[in-house]
C-alpha cells in the first residue's frame, strides 16, 4: 500500500478553501450593507 496522496487531493482542499473564501466576503458585503456602509443602490 502506497501513502501517496492523490492527484486531486490538493485541488479539492483549494476548493473548499476557495468556496470558505466566497461564503466570508458574502457575509461581509451582506453585513456591510445591512448597516448603511455601502447604500443599497450600489448593490444591485
Amino acid at each position: 500500500m502506497s501513502t501517496e496522496e492523490s492527484p486531486t487531493a490538493k485541488e479539492t482542499r483549494f476548493a473548499v478553501n476557495e468556496d470558505w473564501a466566497a461564503t466570508i466576503i458574502g457575509l461581509a458585503l451582506l453585513v456591510l450593507v445591512i448597516t448603511g456602509v455601502i447604500p443599497t443602490g450600489v448593490v444591485p
